[in-house]
């Protein structure tokens, strides 16, 4: 039993890190700002918290107990990447930072730009 929990653990481990070097490149490869961001904020949530539960799991299973410190960082990972990306995005709105040429939906700029409630030039 403790082999196939340990072998979930580092199944856990592995995909944690693939996520976080998928973000990484995304950092790299993707044409602009809007869409740059997208890609460390998925990799944070999703491959930091597979890394934390990966190694919350081998840490419970050697004996030491479970860490409430990988706890605590899990949730508050969860808890404030996509809220830092939301107001990442939203000054980038109000800086008014252009998608490039080869991004799609442009149009939606204008359009946030149009219809926003608290848009400040």
């Amino acid at each position: 039993m403790t082999f196939i929990i340990e072998i979930i653990a580092s199944i856990l481990l592995i995909v944690g890190g693939l996520f976080v070097l998928i973000g990484a490149l995304g950092m790299v490869k993707l044409p602009d700002f809007y869409t740059r961001l997208h890609a460390p904020t998925k990799a944070t949530t999703l491959g930091i918290g597979c890394m934390l539960i990966g190694s919350l799991i081998l840490h419970a299973l050697r004996g030491d107990g479970i860490g409430i410190q990988e706890l605590v960082i899990s949730l508050f990972l969860f808890l404030t990447a996509p809220v830092s990306a939301y107001m990442i995005a939203k000054a980038a709105i109000h800086r008014d930072v252009r998608l490039t040429r080869n991004s799609r939906n442009t149009h939606l700029t204008e359009t946030i730009k149009m219809h926003g409630e608290d848009y400040q030039e």
